[in-house]
């Protein structure tokens, strides 16, 4: 079992010193940093644990200069190594190390009193452990340690232990969202990329989102070995494949595709200075990335943010806020909403700051459907909602219960306005009904459509709905009456016109069932095809052209397209000469 420990503390304070005491490895990576005895960028070490378990270190530099580099090692990890030097106590940048890890959320960590060999580590532990208790660690641990001497590395080892056992164990199942620390090239391999793994799992080969782009993971090594995949919670180094260099860098992140949302616009939670007193533009630090915001003041303790380059944010996920300026941490944050409405009505921000004061920033499937109203189960997992207890309403959309009820109401009444307003259309078009509705799928539509509505060839409608405008019923019944006699005389088109049936009152009782087309021009109400079939069949055998002409009392204009449509449909059947035998 892997994990990672980052470490924090003021510079000097021998936090490089005691990470190669306890794994004999060098953290430093720049000959700088080596000769200058201080370290300026993250470095990265390991060792086993007394239970067996391996604790990868993230040496983070403590002067004031770097602390942007420091927060890149930190943001992704979860314990934190806080370092306290005995001869010099609690100095500025532990408090502002600390108060990175307060407003990050960090709840596991370890305090070590370094330098114990020149001097009584009694009153800087106590003097460190008031500051942090009142901090999210808490009550932490302290051991007290000499990195020149190697006194109390059995202890500290020890105390390891019990901090990682400690931690929640973490979700090799779960998209994975790789905060890129560092990226260089080796040669004959190519670009490759550091970060700490928190969740989910890497596989060799695997296909992941950098930014807009896809890139393939060609090699992992973890803790320099390699490896076919590697789990979370690690150290990782991703061979990519076919990336140029200068592609990648500190602050992206590799990501599950089509698990997070890229946005530049995200509602928080402040944990820290009152919503009122920030400045207008901060640092906003999550993960190893590190961006200008403009900061908008919603209520007491919740603001909008708008970033200067798009991340890849959830709900739930701490951050931090900085003023680089005045080398303060302003707080942390919680983000809310990622993907917030817009503010252009006059009192929208009240009524905003409302609504965010009753989010508690973990991402539950409800409530975003009653905010949001419909959204597809990607649209909830790119939020960060991992489950949906509700089945989909159509396909792999889901919507808020009391939206979904009063879009039914809602299409009902459209349908019956549409066929007030076209009485000739045999129902509303599906897309209209779409538009009309503001729905984002046509599926959503023939989900809502339930008795008494129905859908029919792209259309929707009442079943049993409004019989035939008046005049065209008016039409048929006097066409009725021309027919009464001579059943199958097929009124021609000057009568048709004379009666007030054009192409769209003719279409409109095709639909409806009044009239039956049997050609261009020829129609004929559709009780008149079965008395047809009655009368050919009567004729005792098989019957010509002619004689079917003169059994039916109609004319040849008739006769042809009404005798195919019958051999059409199987009712009567061709010998080789020309003749016909009902079936």
């Amino acid at each position: 079992m892997v994990h990672v420990v980052a470490t924090a503390g003021h510079v000097d304070h021998g936090k490089s010193t005691l990470v190669r005491a306890l794994t004999g490895m060098e953290p430093d990576r720049w000959a700088e940093e080596r000769r200058r005895g201080m370290t300026i960028d993250l470095g990265f070490a390991w060792t086993d644990l007394p239970s067996g378990a391996t604790v990868a270190f993230v040496d983070v530099p403590g002067h004031e200069r770097f602390v942007p580099n420091m927060l890149a090692g930190v943001g992704p990890v979860p314990a934190a190594l806080l370092v306290v030097a005995a001869d010099e106590g609690w100095m500025p940048q532990s408090a502002e190390h600390l108060a990175a890890l307060d407003a990050l959320g960090v709840t596991h960590g370890l305090l070590v009193v370094t330098r114990a060999d020149l001097a009584d580590p009694a009153a800087a532990t106590a003097q460190a452990r008031a500051q942090i208790v009142a901090s999210t660690l808490g009550a932490v641990e302290a051991v007290a340690v000499s990195g020149t001497t190697g006194a109390g590395l059995a202890d500290l080892r020890h105390a390891l232990d019990r901090l990682v056992a400690a931690l929640p164990p973490a979700d090799p199942a779960a998209p994975v969202r790789l905060w890129v620390d560092r990226a260089f090239t080796i040669q004959g391999s190519g670009t490759v990329v550091t970060g700490t793994l928190g969740a989910g799992t890497l596989r060799a080969g695997d296909t992941l989102a950098l930014g807009d782009r896809s890139v393939r993971v060609k090699g992992l090594q973890s803790l320099g070995r390699p490896a076919d995949q590697v789990a979370a919670v690690a150290r990782v180094a991703i061979n990519l494949r076919n990336v140029p260099k200068d592609a990648v860098a500190r602050g992206d992140a590799l990501l599950t595709p089509d698990a997070f949302r890229h946005t530049d616009l995200v509602d928080v939670r402040v944990h820290g200075d009152p919503a009122a007193d920030l400045p207008a533009t901060l640092t906003l630090h999550i993960g190893s990335a590190a961006v200008a915001v403009t900061v908008r003041p919603l209520g007491k303790d919740t603001v909008r943010l708008r970033l200067a380059r798009p991340l890849p944010l959830r709900i739930g996920d701490r951050a931090l806020l900085r003023d680089p300026g005045r080398h303060h941490v302003a707080g942390g944050v919680t983000v809310l909403d990622p993907l917030p409405p817009a503010l252009r009505r006059r009192g929208a921000a009240a009524t905003r700051a409302t609504e965010l004061a009753t989010m508690d920033g973990r991402p539950d499937a409800a409530d975003e459907l009653r905010r949001r109203g419909l959204l597809t189960t990607g649209h909830l997992r790119t939020l960060g909602v991992t489950t949906v207890a509700a089945r989909p309403v159509a396909g792999d959309w889901h919507a808020d219960p009391a939206l979904w009820a009063a879009l039914g109401e809602r299409l009902g009444k459209e349908v019956d306005r549409y066929a007030a307003a076209h009485p000739l259309e045999p129902g509303m078009p599906v897309e209209a009904l779409r538009r009309a509705l503001g729905l984002p799928d046509r599926a959503l539509v023939d989900a809502l459509v339930t008795p008494p509505l129905r859908g029919h060839d792209g259309r929707v409608a009442r079943t049993g709905g409004p019989t035939l405008p008046k005049p065209i019923q008016d039409a048929l019944d006097e066409l009725a009456a021309d027919l009464r006699d001579r059943p199958f005389h097929a009124p021609d088109a000057h009568r048709l016109e004379d009666l007030g049936l054009g192409p769209r009152e003719i279409a409109a009782a095709v639909r409806a069932g009044a009239l039956f087309k049997i050609a261009d021009g020829i129609v004929l109400p559709p009780a008149s095809i079965d008395r047809a079939v009655a009368v050919l069949r009567d004729i005792g055998g098989p019957f010509t052209l002619s004689e079917a002409r003169q059994a039916l009392d109609t004319t040849r204009r008739v006769a042809v397209p009404l005798l195919e449509l019958l051999d059409r449909r199987g009712v009567t059947a061709r010998d080789a000469d020309d003749r016909r035998t009902v079936v």
